[in-house]
């Protein structure tokens, strides 16, 4: 082969290799907006699906004052949709996990703190009107912070909350609400109870027993 020849055929093969370079790149960030625009869908979704069951538990709250209300229905029914935000979670937990936060993603994630905080509420109103016997456990953790050390500070709360919940059942009422992303009730929530950004992440127990620290799910199974 000349050296024209060899010229011509490395030439060749150097644009092939540029061409699936920007092929494959190209195809790469197309996969990845597809996944993150799924992500938010599915998110967006579980807020769909949530706003609809909370405004369900909210229209419970006016028939509270009828003379046919039922205390044990409306607590199972508290309950039910407890576990069914708690399970929504831990989903939502894994894609945050796995993706980088658009702000998209964290607009969601907002919205659904809202939500969270609205439930709890309920939950706190319910307690009073029936004389419930289960436990509010609202974990408060930070969202927006990257820092190491409190990320692994949360997954262990967050791995021995899990426990706790496995163990007790219905008998204790999970609520994990992101307390960083400036959502005004929560934050007179916070105020009420004496917990500020600086302590997150924080359980609150009945309202009344503030854990920042704890080695076991045991100390939060004594303090129920």
């Amino acid at each position: 082969m000349n050296k024209k020849a060899l010229l011509e055929s490395q030439k060749n093969v150097f644009w092939t290799a540029l061409i699936l370079t920007i092929f494959v790149f190209a195809g790469g960030i197309l996969l990845g907006f597809m996944l993150e625009n799924s992500r938010a869908s599915q998110i967006n979704s579980f807020y769909i699906n949530s706003e609809i069951e909370l405004a369900d538990i909210k229209i419970q709250q006016d028939i509270y004052s009828f003379p046919e209300f039922d205390c044990a229905t409306a607590i199972n029914e508290n309950i039910n949709f407890a576990d069914r935000v708690y399970e929504q979670a831990k989903l939502l937990e894994k894609y945050d996990k796995s993706s980088q936060i658009s702000d998209s993603i964290k607009l969601e994630h907002k919205r659904y703190d809202v939500l969270r905080t609205l439930f709890w509420v309920n939950a706190i109103k319910l307690k009073e009107k029936c004389n419930a016997q289960y436990h509010d456990v609202v974990y408060l953790y930070d969202y927006n912070d990257v820092r190491l050390d409190i990320r692994a500070k949360q997954d262990v709360f967050s791995n021995l909350l899990d426990q706790v919940k496995a163990k007790q059942g219905n008998n204790v009422m999970l609520i994990p609400i992101a307390a960083d992303n400036n959502v005004s009730s929560l934050n007179l929530l916070m105020s009420m109870y004496n917990i500020s950004e600086s302590e997150l992440p924080v359980i609150l127990i009945d309202e009344k027993i503030k854990i920042t620290s704890l080695e076991s799910a045991e100390d939060i199974e004594k303090l129920l």
